[in-house]
């Protein structure tokens, strides 16, 4: 997910996708212990999208 799509998400929005990413990430790395994932660059991809969303979130505290 690319930050101008974010951007264009409502804070609420925002919040919860952090919640689904968060969740998706913890169940990436269980999955990944267990047994290898294919591509583990996934887990990679999903740090940096929760990096985006807390980001765009924080410059929106920030402004008001």
């Amino acid at each position: 997910m690319k930050a101008t799509e974010i951007r264009e998400l409502s804070t609420k929005e925002i919040e919860e996708k952090i919640q689904v990413e968060q969740e998706n990430l913890n169940k990436m790395k269980l999955n990944h212990v267990i047994t290898p994932l294919e591509n583990p660059n996934q887990i990679k991809e999903a740090k940096k999208t929760i990096a985006r969303l807390n980001t765009i979130l924080r410059e929106r505290e920030l402004t008001k």
